[in-house]
């Protein structure tokens, strides 16, 4: 499976998981938990202890067309490349960072980096960038989609911070490819309450799709 394949898998599930937690066992109990509710795209972020083991232990479980596990919060190249050593299908950055996105591509591994202008976005993209991650969104909510594609209509954008139930289907709306979603869909993992994770995902699906529909 190419990275183009991995790319589509993102765009028509409409969401990317980003874990974050404060061990390697919660992290691999929230992926599991958002597994059954529906979403496919899981980021486990730089910031887990032992993100890299974990992201080798979940590509030895799962195979790709279980989960498209990806790394987050990757700063630099050279931990780019240990999480795909690891296994890791996709690399999601906060923000851009050209060594990370030239390794990608010499890897041919999909890689999303962030952004917050039309500048920082245009320069993402000439420079290889699949996705570009809008971060943090929640400075600006849905309006930062439509402004940015207003001059830049082909761009790939995925709003990550500040995404939740109540406002996710304007982030489809506005053109959004997909959706980095965080605390907001596994805020039920602080307490211990993974079937409150996987009910949270199965509405983060349940919405995109319907938002997807009514754009028709």
């Amino acid at each position: 499976m190419s990275k183009w394949d991995d790319l589509k898998r993102v765009e028509e599930s409409g969401i990317v998981a980003v874990v974050r937690a404060e061990n390697a066992e919660e992290a691999l109990k929230i992926t599991e938990a958002v597994k059954k509710g529906g979403i496919k795209a899981i980021e486990i972020t730089m910031t887990v202890p032992g993100a890299i083991d974990v992201i080798d232990g979940l590509t030895d479980e799962y195979s790709k067309d279980e989960i498209l596990i990806g790394a987050g919060s990757v700063l630099d190249a050279e931990t780019a490349r240990a999480c795909i050593l690891a296994g890791a299908e996709y690399i999601v950055s906060p923000s851009f960072d050209a060594e990370t996105v030239a390794l990608c591509n010499r890897y041919q591994k999909a890689v999303m980096p962030g952004a917050m202008t039309v500048t920082e976005v245009v320069n993402a993209m000439q420079t290889g960038a699949d996705i570009v991650k809008i971060f943090p969104a929640t400075l600006f909510g849905p309006k930062i989609i439509k402004a940015v594609k207003g001059p830049v209509p082909h761009a790939p954008l995925m709003p990550t911070g500040g995404v939740n139930l109540d406002n996710v289907k304007e982030w489809i709306k506005a053109g959004s490819y997909a959706v980095g979603v965080g605390s907001s869909l596994t805020k039920g993992a602080k307490t211990g309450d993974y079937d409150q994770v996987t009910e949270t995902a199965k509405e983060f699906v349940k919405l995109i799709k319907e938002a997807r529909e009514e754009m028709k």
